[in-house]
């Protein structure tokens, strides 16, 4: 195998990872240029290549594959720049997307405005038919009337069509009609219907859904065929996959018919490299990973080994927001990145985030023209960054800046620069702990017995301080740190997944029915198989039920006990038992409680197909003994008491695998920079990761 190049294309930087057949990883950093990606990935991969001694053109010609991860769906969402489209519904149910789920987190709360729903009103066309909740044909699909309305949204310039009509997941007839028709009288606009995209139960979430992906189409069918040509323009002849909200990659051709499944992609591996490090230093299955990018702050968990999915991914806030709909790998989000600022409300509160300074103009330390103090700012003001070697020094920082857009918050705070500075990492890190306490505590997760995986390029600055906060003993902070993300891509499989929906008690299962549609989903991501790379391994299929206690609102996703159900199917009352008792003791797990005297109802049923891809085998190195790490000078730095400390700086490249770095101390690693606080220490893994101690 030659190299295999993974590239993740955040808001403020494009990250790249490197690999070769020995396992060795080289990472490259530059800016997103959001007016065209590839000039981003360029700089990225030839800062990798100039690190290996090779040229650009060398290193993509001797790839064989290359993993794209990318924001530019969801920021697309986020700036309302997606396609101009039409909404098909069943006649009578115009409103689905204006209602979205009724909630509301404040009820008497009369002050704001009513959301704007995911597609205009004005841009639904109401289609005559009816099927019922048993997937009888009540009317018939009135042909003369739809095409009527299919040509008034070509009149009127849509760019797409979601198509998303009541009950169709029982019985998709009339949706696959309007399909023909869109083609007949709309050739070459895309289009999107529910149930092959999201056949679920609710309304909102399928039609939300719809909506988004029919949006995205134009824009995401645009920007990967223009990454294939430019990448062969540039020489790159290996394959091509594009990450996935469901943790691993897909084909091009597969995401230009399901674009949704883009959003969220780079964060969606975060956890992926997560459980691959924290196997590597053998600290167990229970993963917290923190993501802290340019910015946002992004984490997530790791239960027993496996991913954690959810279908509440909001755009947006919740209930006012915009509903994905789809599974996706459960990695939440918050504005508290490198580049999010500090601000003063009219009460005099300071705030951190959520409005960031991206990559233009950026931080004020970087000197392109940014006014406002940011998290890097702060850093940089403490003396943790060395300005002449941010990024390796490919990039030079301007700490008088920094200092200069601190003066107004200071001011307003009455605190000196470095206080003031002091203050904004802290309450950004107690930003990101409320964030854990999200995703651990309020899910039933005791913090201190999972292992703290840190990635991206902010990571090092306040990890260590958050892990004390929640008692963490065991934080690894990769070497790939800032890159976590692209990193995860290095150790991703090909995830595809089929979803289709039967309501089926426990005490009334109708077992004929439910092995039909699980042969019919199986039967389709097998066919997906097909047309893959001839170098992609062997398959893994994974079977799950969405199911619930009766009068619940949720569904928990309930895999098939494969040591009972070999074949994946309920053949007998026992094959239904085990199934049923899996769902008892998942429910025990995650919310300490289960009811086995109930029946279990389950709304959905799932394949999850996983072909294996080849991953960079792992490097371990001798420890070394006796040794002390090189000291490469010194800085003061503030770490909140009275005055700046003298602290020791150590280079990467000074340190070997067994070294210890008491605190205080600075580790200056090409693309990011850990600080050890006083108290605290760390010490080099024979992988090479940080080991870091909090006692």
């Amino acid at each position: 195998m030659g190299f295999k190049i993974s590239v993740d294309t955040g808001g403020t930087f494009t990250d790249v990872v490197v690999s070769d057949a020995r396992g060795e990883l080289t990472i490259g950093k530059a800016l997103t240029t959001p007016a065209r990606i590839f000039d981003g990935m360029r700089g990225a991969i030839a800062s990798a290549a100039e690190q290996r001694g090779i040229s650009f053109a060398d290193l993509l010609a001797g790839t064989d594959l290359l993993i794209y991860g990318t924001t530019r769906a969801t920021n697309a969402i986020v700036t309302k720049r997606v396609a101009k489209t039409a909404f098909l519904t069943t006649s009578g149910f115009p409103d689905t997307l204006v209602l979205k789920e009724g909630g509301k987190f404040r009820p008497h709360d009369f002050s704001r405005d009513y959301p704007e729903p995911y597609i205009p009103r004005r841009h639904v066309f109401e289609i005559d038919e009816r099927v019922n909740a048993q997937g009888a044909v009540l009317r018939a699909l009135d042909h003369a009337q739809a095409r009527r309305s299919l040509e008034r949204v070509r009149d009127q310039g849509f760019e797409a069509v979601a198509v998303c009509l009541l009950w169709s997941i029982l019985n998709p007839a009339h949706e696959e009609a309007l399909g023909t028709l869109i083609e007949e009288v709309l050739p070459g606009v895309p289009y999107s219907l529910s149930s092959r995209l999201i056949p679920i139960m609710r309304e909102y979430r399928r039609a939300s859904a719809t909506a988004i992906d029919a949006s995205l189409k134009p824009l995401m069918q645009q920007h990967l065929r223009e990454l294939e040509l430019d990448l062969a323009a540039a020489g790159y002849r290996g394959n091509i996959f594009v990450c996935t909200a469901a943790g691993g990659c897909n084909s091009i051709a597969a995401l230009v018919e399901r674009p949704i499944f883009t959003i969220g992609s780079g964060p969606a591996l975060a956890p992926v490299a997560g459980i691959t490090y924290s196997r590597m230093e053998g600290l167990g299955e229970n993963v917290i990973v923190c993501d802290t990018g340019g910015t946002t702050f992004d984490v997530g968990v790791i239960r027993d080994g496996a991913l954690t999915f959810n279908r509440d991914t909001w755009l947006g806030p919740r209930y006012t927001g915009d509903l994905l709909g789809i599974a996706a790998v459960d990695m939440r989000s918050i504005g508290a990145g490198g580049g999010s600022i500090a601000w003063i409300d009219d009460g005099g509160l300071m705030h951190v985030g959520p409005q960031s300074a991206g990559a233009e103009p950026g931080p004020a330390c970087y000197g392109r023209g940014g006014t406002l103090p940011t998290l890097s700012d702060a850093a940089a003001v403490l003396g943790y960054f060395d300005p002449d070697y941010f990024l390796g020094g490919r990039m030079t920082l301007d700490v008088a800046a920094a200092r200069t857009a601190m003066q107004d918050v200071a001011a307003r705070l009455g605190l000196s620069i470095a206080e003031t500075a002091w203050r904004i990492l802290t309450l950004a890190g107690d930003l990101m702990m409320r964030a854990i306490a999200d995703v651990t505590i309020n899910e039933g997760i005791n913090p201190r017995e999972s292992t703290i995986v840190a990635g991206g390029g902010a990571a090092g600055l306040n990890i260590m301080l958050i892990a004390k906060e929640l008692g963490c003993d065991h934080v690894v902070l990769p070497k790939t740190a800032a890159a976590l993300s692209a990193a995860g891509m290095q150790y991703a499989d090909i995830v595809a997944e089929e979803v289709g929906s039967f309501y089926s008690l426990s005490d009334r299962f109708d077992f004929a029915r439910v092995n039909a549609l699980l042969d019919a989903l199986e039967a389709r991501v097998l066919e997906m198989r097909g047309k893959l790379p001839d170098q992609t391994g062997e398959i893994e299929l994974e079977f799950f039920g969405e199911a619930r206690y009766q009068a619940q609102v949720w569904e928990l996703d309930t895999p098939f006990p494969d040591t009972k159900l070999p074949s994946r199917r309920f053949r007998s009352q026992s094959d239904l038992d085990a199934y049923v008792a899996n769902f008892h003791d998942l429910h025990e797990r995650i919310f300490a409680v289960k009811d086995p005297g109930s029946a279990v109802e389950t709304v959905s049923w799932k394949v999850r197909l996983t072909v294996k891809l080849e991953a960079p085998p792992t490097l371990h190195h001798a420890l070394a003994s006796g040794e002390a790490p090189v000291v490469s000078g010194h800085r003061d730095c503030f770490f909140g008491g009275s005055a700046a400390v003298r602290t020791p700086i150590y280079k990467s490249s000074g340190l070997r695998p067994g070294h210890l770095v008491q605190g205080p101390g600075i580790i200056e690693e090409p693309n990011t920079t850990l600080v050890v606080y006083p108290g605290m220490s760390a010490q080099v893994s024979s992988a090479g990761h940080y080991r870091l101690n909090i006692q």
